[in-house]
């Protein structure tokens, strides 16, 4: 993948950060919340994220599929072998929540498979990458690339996975979404695990959760969309981890004519 392409999605996510964080920390803000079609919240930031990816992503020769952007039909969406799939605001409830607990994600999806992906996490100043021909990274404390390179942000970073195997069995949840097929899968792993521990966070968090090797398993029994997961995919895969349809040995595909996921598992492989 050409590097241009990657820093710019890099660039992209931090102003995006950026742009989500003064509406975050604004006390007058009321982040004007609406309700969408299917009865999920937007904000002012959802939408001031999105037009300030689309300033970015729109200099490169691929079509952008973003969570609040326009959405065309399959038929024309088939003939995309290319295009960038982006959630300029994962985990608008946690936002609305004031928890901290959300992400900007970015991924480039070819032929229905993400090769690259850019989550970064503005509360926590955290950004997760991950190219599947190159390896996956974590980098702290950084708002902006300040003009560093490629390989100077990686020299910054850690390369994952960066956490020690755990004696104890970590399942990461969902911390607004935990079904009861979710509750009941985690119960069967504690008939096969001595110490099962679950851990509860919000966002595309918990991809990377398992991605760093800090959990061992995400089960995702409840409805999430191509853009929930695309970014997070790219990054576990290049970190050694995958996202497999639940009950399949066959990961996530994107691009789909139903933008819809199934249910899946990520899990290291």
């Amino acid at each position: 993948m050409q590097t241009e392409y990657i820093l710019k999605a890099m660039d992209a996510a931090l102003a995006a950060g950026k742009e989500i964080l003064n509406v975050y920390n604004d006390p007058s803000s009321d982040f004007q919340v609406e309700r969408k079609a299917d009865n999920s919240p937007l904000t002012l930031a959802d939408r001031k994220a999105h037009e300030i990816i689309m300033t970015y992503l729109q200099e490169t020769d691929y079509p952008v599929l973003s969570e609040e952007g326009k959405h065309l039909p399959y038929e024309k969406r088939a003939q995309w072998d290319t295009l960038w799939i982006v959630d300029p605001l994962d985990g608008t409830k946690e936002f609305i929540k004031r928890n901290g607990e959300f992400t900007v994600n970015i991924a480039l999806v070819k032929e229905g498979v993400p090769v690259f992906g850019v989550i970064y996490v503005p509360v926590k100043e955290t950004l997760y990458w991950g190219e599947v021909a190159t390896g996956a990274y974590k980098m702290e404390g950084v708002t902006g690339r300040a003009g560093r390179s490629l390989e100077e942000m990686k020299a910054s970073a850690f390369r994952m996975p960066c956490a020690e195997t755990n004696e104890v069995f970590v399942i990461v949840a969902s911390r607004s979404h935990l079904s009861a097929e979710t509750e009941e899968y985690i119960e069967e792993k504690r008939k096969i695990y001595p110490h099962v521990e679950l851990v509860s966070v919000g966002s595309s968090i918990k991809i990377c959760k398992v991605c760093e090797g800090l959990a061992d398993e995400y089960p995702r029994f409840a409805p999430t969309m191509e853009w929930d997961t695309a970014a997070g995919h790219a990054i576990a895969k290049a970190s050694g981890a995958e996202i497999y349809q639940a009950g399949k040995e066959e990961p996530l595909k994107y691009n789909k004519p139903d933008l819809l996921n199934p249910w899946f598992v990520v899990k290291r492989n």
